[in-house]
């Protein structure tokens, strides 16, 4: 096939296609509007978030079979057009979910532990132990909100840690309770969980349900982890159920202010909210790194290689 890669990726994705016969092209400097002009001349393309993938787009795609997107989500896609023309649309979730998991652990045990707060201290003279004493996961009910593979990853993961009990809850149906977590209802969540992570992907249902009402459900104050998609959480009942002491700290790998694209987030004036997420101590930020390691890198590109071997 003739396979377009529109972003740049593990060079051994484009390696391993020309090896088997496929003739791949790149190109991932000219704006969106020129690759659509040449999109006819292929049979597939593979991308990770450069650009919104809509229906005008699509339809220069006469010959598309296959959409790949190097990551876990497609919510960039117009996946029911594309499903429409028969676009296969190929996801690598399974790529970089050790990843997301151990990421969302190391955030939760920074936040925890106050480690950035005592480097901090360390590294500016003052030496404070008392101050900096901190909460072990041992002991807690952790709770997993969307229990595909991320939420399965982060409960492997935390499991080492020897919580009190793992909580489950998921849109879909059926018993996906494991080794590592519980099947459980929202409202147990709400009222056991010390911990809760989040691990949905953006759709409508998802867009905005992290949000006032949800943070005041809980019977008792929770630490906050988002590892998923940024818009998921309305930031501005994050910061009041912070200030209010719902939540007593926030471990963010997503933003709801970051472009589609994923880059350039400074750009233009930023919330208040965000502000307080700045300077708060209660809340460790990292730049939607989560799934972002040497080895998911490889780990989806080998994932991307067996779907297309099977179209």
């Amino acid at each position: 096939m003739k396979i377009l890669f529109i972003d740049t990726t593990d060079q051994y994705l484009w390696d391993t296609l020309t090896d088997e016969g496929h003739e791949c092209t790149l190109d991932d400097e000219r704006p969106k509007e020129q690759v659509q002009k040449d999109l006819h001349l292929y049979d597939g393309f593979i991308i990770r978030s450069r650009f919104k993938i809509d229906r005008e787009f699509l339809d220069a795609g006469v010959n598309l079979k296959f959409i790949a997107r190097v990551g876990a989500g497609l919510e960039n896609i117009d996946c029911q057009y594309a499903q429409t023309k028969g676009i296969k649309l190929i996801a690598a979730p399974e790529g970089n979910r050790e990843a997301v998991g151990e990421h969302a652990v190391g955030m939760l045990l920074t936040l925890m532990r106050r480690i950035l707060i005592a480097d901090h201290e360390v590294r500016t003279g003052k030496w404070i132990r008392e101050g900096n004493r901190g909460y072990e996961i041992q002991g807690t009910t952790v709770g997993i909100i969307g229990y595909g593979n991320m939420g399965g990853a982060f409960a492997r993961c935390i499991s080492g840690f020897r919580p009190k009990e793992v909580l489950a809850y998921d849109i879909k149906e059926g018993d996906y309770s494991d080794e590592y977590a519980r099947k459980a209802s929202l409202e147990e969540l709400w009222e056991k969980a010390d911990i809760v992570s989040l691990h949905v992907p953006l759709t409508p249902l998802t867009r905005g349900m992290i949000n006032a009402d949800f943070f005041s459900e809980f019977k008792k104050p929770i630490y906050f982890i988002n590892t998923a998609r940024g818009a998921c959480c309305d930031t501005q009942a994050l910061v009041r159920a912070m200030e209010n002491g719902e939540v007593i700290g926030a471990a963010l790998d997503v933003l709801e202010y970051e472009k589609s694209s994923f880059e350039n987030f400074f750009a233009g004036e930023l919330p208040e909210a965000f502000r307080y997420l700045q300077n708060s101590n209660r809340v460790v930020l990292t730049p939607h790194i989560g799934g972002w390691t040497h080895q998911a890198n490889r780990k989806m590109a080998q994932a991307i290689i067996s779907k297309i071997k099977m179209l």
